[in-house]
């Protein structure tokens, strides 16, 4: 499925040859938004998955106001698309932690690696949060031991019985062992429903 992008950007013509990268290199582009008002109107109604943002638009608010709001409400990741580089502005842009930071001018082949690196990054983060113990803790009946957990996660990355006791340097018969008290604490059958559990 194609990421959503949402185009922050009070210059028309500019936001226009935004999209028509954006397009090129295969996302979907959300809305785009010439003020801060608009952009959190489309924050707040629509599934928008990146935000690619200029610092300067028109609204109430600038960008980097427009980002706080992002981490405050919607914690999805933002790219600022700027022509402001002074040192002011980058160290006020800093603080919001934002994915990527590109400079205009820029070239196509800038947007495509600051979009892929920025999307695949959020996600990592995501699976990452996904998959800590106190969540997983939270959904079984008794807490992991700390060998259980990292099962789990291995499993997670489609690894087999086999692999699992190469990389947890246990015998076959211990991982079977554990995968048994697994399904126990997390009231499962199988590795299927176990997964399903973990992601939902």
């Amino acid at each position: 499925m194609k990421s959503n992008i949402l185009i922050v950007e009070d210059e028309p013509i500019i936001a226009k040859d935004i999209q028509s990268y954006i397009l090129n290199l295969n996302y979907a582009v959300i809305g785009i938004a010439h003020t801060s008002e608009s952009a959190l109107d489309i924050l707040h109604s629509r599934q928008v998955d990146l935000v690619l943002l200029d610092i300067h638009i028109g609204g109430t608010r600038d960008g980097i106001d427009v980002a706080k709001i992002i981490n405050e409400k919607y914690a999805i990741p933002f790219v600022y698309l700027t022509s402001f580089s002074d040192e002011m502005t980058l160290n006020r842009a800093k603080t919001t932690n934002p994915y990527g930071y590109i400079v205009k001018p820029f070239e196509e082949h800038d947007l495509k690696t600051t979009l892929a690196v920025a999307l695949h990054n959020y996600h990592s983060t995501k699976k990452e949060e996904l998959f800590s113990k106190e969540i997983l803790d939270g959904k079984a009946k008794a807490a992991l031991s700390e060998k259980e957990y990292n099962i789990i996660i291995e499993l997670s990355k489609g690894q087999g019985t086999s692999d699992i006791a190469q990389s947890q340097f246990v015998s076959i018969n211990t991982v079977k062992f554990h995968l048994k008290n697994i399904y126990q604490k997390m009231e499962v059958g199988s590795r299927t429903e176990l997964l399903a559990k973990v992601m939902s």
